[in-house]
């Protein structure tokens, strides 16, 4: 499986024009961080997980021609707002993309984009199929996804765990029952949004701590605001075994 790394960034702290922090005005690209989404091309699909508000530069940033499916992690605006966008893959391809979410994101997606669901159809509208997942296995295509219960302070969301590869994004508490199921992957993907303590995500410590937990081959840590620091220097203080990940980073797991 190659996994390309869309954004690797948030809407907590994003950078703004007028910003003049070191991060911001950096020249290093992998300071540069859109909102967090990764994009798995298997033997027999595309498959994007969240669909942010940077969805379609990102798609074209990456020159991806094809998309069979989108996995929603939660309903946050940062990680659906994209949703829209799917509409030139309809309209190249001739084909729906599917959509698998838990039925709480679906009601939030029916308010957000009312328009996709209504009875009254018209050319044009964004073409999809809806699947229900909760925390059971399921499958797209030949692949098996894994989902983990995550809390995002006390919103319930969904981690995944793909084969050896496991994609974790605005996780605060994790039970004992979910590391148990991440337990054993190669390759472990986790939110470090800040050194500061935040009420909702892990911050840089907390992040680390999850990781020696875990005890994957190699950590990589996304969702990252410019608050926790420039990339070079960060990753210096990161045990060898953990990397900050950046837009654009693509890696191959089995």
């Amino acid at each position: 499986m190659k996994i390309t790394f869309l954004g690797t960034g948030t809407s907590q702290g994003i950078p703004v024009i007028t910003c003049n922090c070191i991060v911001c005005q950096s020249a290093d690209h992998k300071n540069k961080r859109l909102r967090v989404s990764v994009l798995l091309e298997t033997d027999d699909k595309t498959i994007v997980i969240d669909s942010g508000p940077d969805f379609r530069y990102q798609m074209l940033r990456a020159g991806v021609k094809d998309l069979d499916a989108i996995v929603f992690t939660h309903e946050h605006k940062d990680h659906v707002a994209g949703l829209d966008d799917i509409r030139p893959f309809n309209y190249l391809l001739k084909k729906n993309i599917d959509i698998y979410a838990t039925e709480r994101v679906q009601d939030a997606l029916r308010k957000e984009f009312s328009y996709i669901f209504s009875e009254v159809w018209y050319a044009g509208l964004p073409q999809i199929n809806i699947h229900t997942i909760s925390n059971e296995e399921f499958s797209i295509g030949g692949t098996r996804f894994t989902p983990l219960d995550i809390m995002h302070y006390k919103l319930p969301i969904l981690g995944f765990r793909i084969g050896n590869f496991v994609y974790i994004t605005d996780a605060k508490t994790v039970s004992d029952e979910t590391v148990a199921k991440i337990k054993g992957a190669k390759v472990l993907v986790v939110n470090a949004l800040q050194k500061e303590q935040h009420i909702s995500h892990f911050n840089l410590a907390e992040a680390i701590d999850f990781a020696r937990k875990i005890d994957a081959e190699t950590t990589y840590f996304t969702h990252i605001s410019h608050n926790l620091g420039l990339h070079e220097e960060v990753e210096k203080e990161l045990p060898d075994n953990i990397k900050l990940a950046y837009d654009g980073l693509i890696l191959f797991c089995k």
